[in-house]
């Protein structure tokens, strides 16, 4: 897990600052956010429920445990939600950090044209990660940085199936800092998460199952929005590090 120390002095990532301006567009764009990240939180919802029972994930009672290759599918079920959204939010990302307007009709063209290959990376890059994992979380935590700015280098760059290898070259001596960042924002998309189950199953407790669903998929889109944003930031700060391209440059393919 070590990487290869550069000659060069390492620029720093600014880790605070890439949180503080992801919140800052997220509180900034809650509606359209959550709007987009809505529609592949339900399916997420659904499918996991379908696998595991709506009742063992909506419910904070005592419930029988999945089998581990259902939980293993819901694991990859919502890192490919996560992979989803990520493709269409990166493009609001930095319309929000420009102050330009959020135009959600034109998202949705080039976040089309890369589901496929995001949809399939996302589930290569899980598999790594519960490999990885499976020695210790460390490790699979290392993996995610290594791969984390793929969506965005498809959406943007239009690379397809080359993400992966995209998103280890842009990474590489900014792992560690990278992992920092996610877990950061990975707590407190999991505080949203903890709200989200009690709305969820108290409506599950008043016998009605489809509010459930529709709060627990609202309260994780905003979760799954917050790390969206966060990875789009992450890939425009690299580019910026390593090849000197702007965020108005970046911008400048949607347009």
């Amino acid at each position: 897990m070590t990487e290869t120390n550069s000659t060069e002095s390492i620029v720093p990532l600014g880790v605070g600052t890439l949180i503080g301006d992801s919140f800052s567009i997220l509180f900034r764009n809650i509606v359209p956010i959550v709007l987009i990240a809505f529609v592949p939180s339900l399916l997420g919802v659904l499918l996991s429920g379908y696998l595991v029972g709506f009742e063992a994930l909506l419910s904070l009672g005592e419930m029988d445990e999945p089998s581990g290759a259902a939980s293993a599918l819901t694991s990859l079920v919502d890192l490919v939600v996560y992979s989803l959204t990520t493709a269409f939010l990166v493009q609001l990302a930095y319309d929000a950090k420009l102050n330009r307007p959020i135009r959600i009709a034109k998202y949705i063209r080039p976040a089309l044209a890369s589901v496929i290959p995001i949809a399939i990376l996302g589930i290569v890059v899980g598999l790594l990660i519960g490999l990885a994992a499976l020695a210790f979380i460390i490790p699979g935590l290392w993996v995610y940085a290594v791969f984390s700015v793929m969506e965005p280098a498809v959406v943007i760059e239009r690379l397809g199936f080359r993400g992966l290898g995209r998103s280890e070259k842009l990474t590489k001596n900014y792992r560690w800092p990278i992992v920092g960042a996610l877990v950061l924002a990975w707590i407190c998309a999991l505080v949203v998460i903890v709200v989200a189950l009690f709305a969820a199953d108290f409506a599950l407790t008043s016998g009605v199952l489809a509010v459930s669903i529709f709060l627990y998929a609202t309260f994780t889109a905003v979760g799954t929005g917050l790390l969206s944003i966060l990875t789009a930031l992450i890939y425009a700060r690299l580019r910026e590090i390593k090849e000197g391209v702007s965020v108005d440059q970046i911008a400048e393919v949607f347009d």
